[in-house]
């Protein structure tokens, strides 16, 4: 006897562009174990720290979801957002937020994080303006996911003083973020009950 499996549809949810040319527009998020919206307060708490120096400066957000902290970004004066995102769903949201703004200066890169990253950093290194690096990485949840900061990590590491502006990484509360990595050290960091986000800027 054959088993049915049924798709199941996805569910959206809604979150709100807060300041900006595109303030009050809405995006979706689709609602998968993969991807979750950055709470309104983290987000808030993040563009209250970085306020106007984003504007015309690079911002990459690492494992993009459907962009929300990017196409944020976005709004309020980021020259160029690079968004990478490996799950399917949650890409397609992305670009359906995209194509809903007008983001005309959003590049999407579909694939693993992890090897998207050299790319769009060989993007970014070309460019005038320096660069705010945001990581979320996803929650261990998974199978073969339990070395995911680590790898996160590997990834700051490679990133050189005279291209990055701001690193950000969101994660477990539980976690602790190492003092510096590379050439980075750690300058600030704020808690949101089970979240954390870290900044670090470059030494000296």
């Amino acid at each position: 006897m054959k088993e049915i499996i049924k798709k199941e549809k996805i569910k959206h949810f809604t979150t709100t562009i807060n300041a900006g040319i595109h303030k009050g527009k809405k995006i979706e998020i689709p609602d998968i174990f993969t991807t979750r919206s950055s709470k309104s307060i983290l987000k808030e708490s993040l563009f209250n720290t970085l306020q106007f120096d984003i504007i015309d400066k690079n911002f990459v957000e690492v494992f993009a979801g459907s962009g929300s902290v990017g196409l944020e970004a976005l709004s309020r004066g980021a020259g160029n957002c690079y968004f990478m995102e490996y799950n399917k769903t949650a890409y397609r949201s992305l670009e359906d937020n995209v194509k809903r703004l007008g983001a005309a200066n959003a590049h999407l890169f579909y694939g693993d994080s992890f090897e998207k990253f050299s790319l769009v950093y060989g993007m970014v290194k070309k460019s005038t303006a320096k660069t705010y690096f945001y990581f979320d990485p996803p929650f261990s949840t998974r199978d073969g996911m339990d070395d995911i900061y680590d790898k996160t990590i590997r990834l700051i590491e490679s990133i050189e003083p005279e291209t990055c502006e701001m690193v950000i990484v969101e994660h477990m509360t539980h976690l602790d973020m190492p003092q510096s990595i590379g050439a980075l050290e750690l300058k600030k960091r704020k808690k949101f009950g089970r979240s954390t986000m870290t900044y670090y800027l470059p030494k000296g």
